[in-house]
C-alpha cells in the first residue's frame, strides 16, 4: 500500500506540473506537503504511473480512511481532498494577479483560465456534476432545460450524528462570505482549502468572484459582496449588474429576488449570480413594445414568457438603471385587486423584482421580472408559486435560474422517476409509484402506446417539461392570458 501512495504522490506531481499549476522547484516542498497530510516520514521513489489529478487524489485520500487519519465520512473526505488540491492552487494573490494580467489581453481569456483552474484542482466538482440527469425538452416558449440535480452527496448516518455534536460557529458567517477562501471546513460547513476568489470593483465596493462548486450551467458565477449583508433590490442592484456586465460582456448576471417565496434561498449576503450561458427567456420574443415619456429613446418590450417579464434596453446603463429603478419603485406599491395582486397586506410588503442584465450588440439589455409572494389559505406556499398539482414535481422557490428556463429538480426525483418508468412499461403497479406520482402516472398511461424503453422515457421527458411550463406559469404575476396581458398593459400605462 505504501509503494501504491507514494507512487500516486510522484504521479500527482507530475501531472501538476505538467498542467503549470506548480514549478519544478516546488516538487519537494508539495511531496512533504502531502506526505505530513498523509502522516507519512518516509517516501520511496516508484515512478510514476500517471492516471489523473483527481485519480491519484483518490488513493491519497483512501490512504488517508485506511490508516485512520481520517474517519471515511463525505465531510473528513471533502477536506482531505481540499487540503491536497490547495497545495497545488496558486495563492490568491497569484490567481488574481494572473486573472487580471490575462484580462488585459482578452476578457475571456481570463474567465477561461479561472474556469479552467477551478475545475482542475476539484474547486468545481466535475465528477459530481456529471451525475446530474440533464435534458433539454420543448415548450410553447421555446427549448427548456432540466436538470435533475443528483451532485451534492447524501449525509451517512455517522455525518449526521457527527453534526449534533460539532461546536456552533459564526466564523464564516455563512458559505458565501469571503472568509470561506482557504478555509478547512467541518461537518457543518463545506471544506474550501483550494477555493479561490476573484477581488473586483463593482460601483464603490468590492466584491468577489467565483463559480460554484456544483455548477448547473456553463461558467455558472457568483458575484459576492466582500461585506455580510443582506440582498436587497434597489437602484444599486440595476447599476451593480450592468457595471459586472461591462467588465464581463461575454457574461449575464442577475440577481434573486429579495423576498421569501419568490427566489433566494440566501438572502442573508447580497450576491448575484452569471456565466456563459443563452437560457430560453435570453431567447424569449416580444408580445408588445412600450415606450415611457420620462425616457425617450428607451425601449421596453412585454416578453412572450411564462413569468411577468419587462425587456429595457439601451445604449447607456446609467440611462437604463434609472428607468428600472422607477419601475421598481413603482411595482413595489402597485395592486390589481383584480389578478390578486396586493403591493402590502397588514404592512408586509409583497412586490419585488428579479433582474438579469446582459449586453446585446451596442446595447444593454435589462429584464425585470415581476414577482410577488403573497400567500393565502387555498395557497399557503404562495399565490404565484408552484401550485399544488405540480410539487410532486418541484415544491422549492422559484429562483433566478428557474426563471431563466432551467428546473433544477431534486434528487428524489431520479428513483421516483424510474418506478413511473416501470409502471408505464408494465413491469410494476400503480402502487409501486409513490403516491405523489400516482395520479400524474396514470394519466401519462392514457398517452402510452409504446412501451419500448426509449419511447417511455421520452413521454416522461416532455411530461417533466410540461409540468415545469406550468411551474413557471404558477409563478408568473400577469398570467398570459387576455386578463393578465390587459393587466400588464396596465401598470405601464400607469408609469407614464
Amino acid at each position: 500500500m505504501n509503494a501504491s501512495v507514494d507512487q500516486a504522490i510522484t504521479s500527482f506531481i507530475k501531472l501538476a506540473k505538467e498542467s503549470q499549476l506548480i514549478e519544478a522547484i516546488d516538487e519537494f516542498y508539495i511531496r512533504n506537503r502531502l506526505l505530513a497530510l498523509l502522516e507519512r516520514i518516509n517516501y520511496e521513489d516508484h515512478g510514476s504511473n500517471d492516471g489523473s489529478l483527481l485519480e491519484n487524489m483518490d488513493v491519497m485520500v483512501n490512504y488517508a480512511v485506511e490508516q485512520s487519519i481520517i474517519d471515511g465520512t463525505q465531510s473528513e473526505r471533502e477536506q482531505m481532498e481540499a487540503a491536497i488540491m490547495d497545495l497545488i492552487t496558486p495563492l490568491p494573490s497569484q490567481v488574481n494577479a494572473k486573472f487580471w494580467a490575462l484580462y488585459q489581453e482578452d476578457k475571456a481569456k481570463a474567465t477561461d483560465y479561472f474556469y479552467h483552474l477551478s475545475q482542475t484542482n476539484d474547486y468545481i466538482k466535475t465528477r459530481n456534476i456529471a451525475k446530474n440527469i440533464e435534458f433539454k425538452t420543448p415548450s410553447k416558449y421555446g427549448a427548456l432545460d432540466i436538470t435533475i440535480n443528483l451532485s451534492k452527496p447524501e449525509k451517512d448516518p455517522r455525518e449526521i450524528a457527527k453534526e449534533r455534536q460539532q461546536v456552533q460557529t459564526n466564523y464564516p458567517l455563512c458559505a458565501l462570505c469571503m472568509e470561506n477562501e482557504g478555509y478547512q471546513g467541518h461537518v457543518k460547513h463545506a471544506a474550501r482549502q483550494n477555493h479561490r476568489m476573484i477581488r473586483m470593483a463593482v460601483g464603490e465596493e468590492v466584491y468577489g468572484f467565483q463559480y460554484s462548486p456544483y455548477v448547473y450551467f456553463n461558467e455558472h458565477s457568483i458575484f459576492l459582496n466582500a461585506v455580510h449583508k443582506p440582498m436587497s433590490i434597489s437602484r444599486k442592484t440595476f447599476n451593480n449588474l450592468l457595471n459586472i456586465i461591462e467588465i464581463f460582456p461575454h457574461y449575464f448576471v442577475g440577481s434573486n429576488a429579495d423576498l421569501p417565496i419568490t427566489g433566494g434561498s440566501i438572502l442573508a449576503h447580497d450576491h448575484y449570480q452569471g456565466g456563459r450561458y443563452e437560457f430560453a427567456m435570453a431567447r424569449a420574443e416580444k408580445l408588445s413594445e412600450f415606450h415611457l415619456k420620462a425616457f425617450p429613446g428607451l425601449i421596453i418590450e412585454h416578453l412572450n414568457w411564462p413569468m411577468s417579464v419587462l425587456r429595457l434596453r439601451h445604449s447607456d446603463k446609467d440611462y437604463l438603471a434609472e428607468a428600472a429603478e422607477l419601475i421598481l419603485k413603482h411595482w413595489r406599491g402597485y395592486s390589481d385587486e383584480s389578478l390578486g395582486i396586493y403591493a402590502n397586506t397588514e404592512g408586509d410588503i409583497h412586490n419585488t423584482i428579479t433582474p438579469i442584465a446582459r449586453f446585446k450588440g451596442q446595447e444593454y439589455e435589462l429584464d425585470l421580472v415581476l414577482r410577488n409572494n403573497r400567500t393565502s389559505s387555498e395557497f399557503p406556499d404562495g399565490i404565484f408559486h408552484p401550485h399544488p398539482d405540480v410539487q410532486h414535481i418541484k415544491k422549492e422557490n422559484i429562483g433566478l435560474i428557474e426563471v431563466m428556463g432551467l428546473a433544477i429538480l431534486p434528487p428524489r426525483l431520479l428513483t421516483e422517476l424510474e418506478a413511473v418508468q416501470s409502471f408505464l412499461m408494465g413491469r410494476k403497479e400503480i402502487d409501486e409509484v409513490a403516491a405523489i406520482h400516482q395520479e400524474w402516472a396514470l394519466e401519462l398511461k392514457e398517452q402510452v402506446s409504446d412501451q419500448e424503453e426509449q419511447a417511455i422515457t421520452q413521454v416522461i421527458k416532455q411530461a417533466l417539461g410540461q409540468k415545469f411550463e406550468r411551474i413557471l406559469e404558477d409563478a408568473g404575476v400577469f398570467k398570459l392570458d387576455s386578463a393578465g396581458i390587459a393587466g400588464i398593459h396596465r401598470f405601464i400605462k400607469s408609469l407614464q
